[in-house]
């Protein structure tokens, strides 16, 4: 079992910027992949961004692009999310999630295949 603890999450300013942390514990964390994934009300959970499990590649949906930022440190077992202008359009849920393996591309669209996934924390972008 892997255990994924998220923290970061806050109330924010449209403009602002914070950072997410994700720490996992119980397993090897280089032996998995990382991905960040956010959920609105009402809405589904969306890929937000993934590391491959050396940071070799890295991927980010469109919304993200420009503006976020993942990184890894495999010594501490911590996934981050560094996400600056943030616009209300980003409220939401974020989780962190663990596969094990390589990151496939599949994965952006099937959360449901991740094997782990944290309790979330909320972003909130007041306008």
């Amino acid at each position: 079992q892997v255990q994924l603890v998220e923290s970061g999450g806050g109330l924010v300013p449209v403009g602002g910027s914070l950072r997410l942390s994700c720490a996992a514990s119980g397993r090897p964390f280089n032996n998995y992949a990382m991905a960040w994934f956010r959920q609105a009300p009402g809405n589904e959970r969306a890929f937000v961004a993934a590391i491959t499990r050396y940071g070799t590649n890295i991927y980010y949906a469109d919304s993200a692009k420009g503006r976020f930022t993942i990184s890894r440190d495999n010594g501490k077992g911590t996934v981050y999310l560094q996400m600056n202008d943030l616009t209300p359009e980003d409220t939401a849920v974020y989780y962190c999630g663990a596969v094990l393996g390589p990151w496939l591309l599949d994965y952006n669209e099937s959360p449901g295949r991740l094997e782990y996934w944290g309790q979330g924390t909320q972003v909130t972008v007041s306008s």
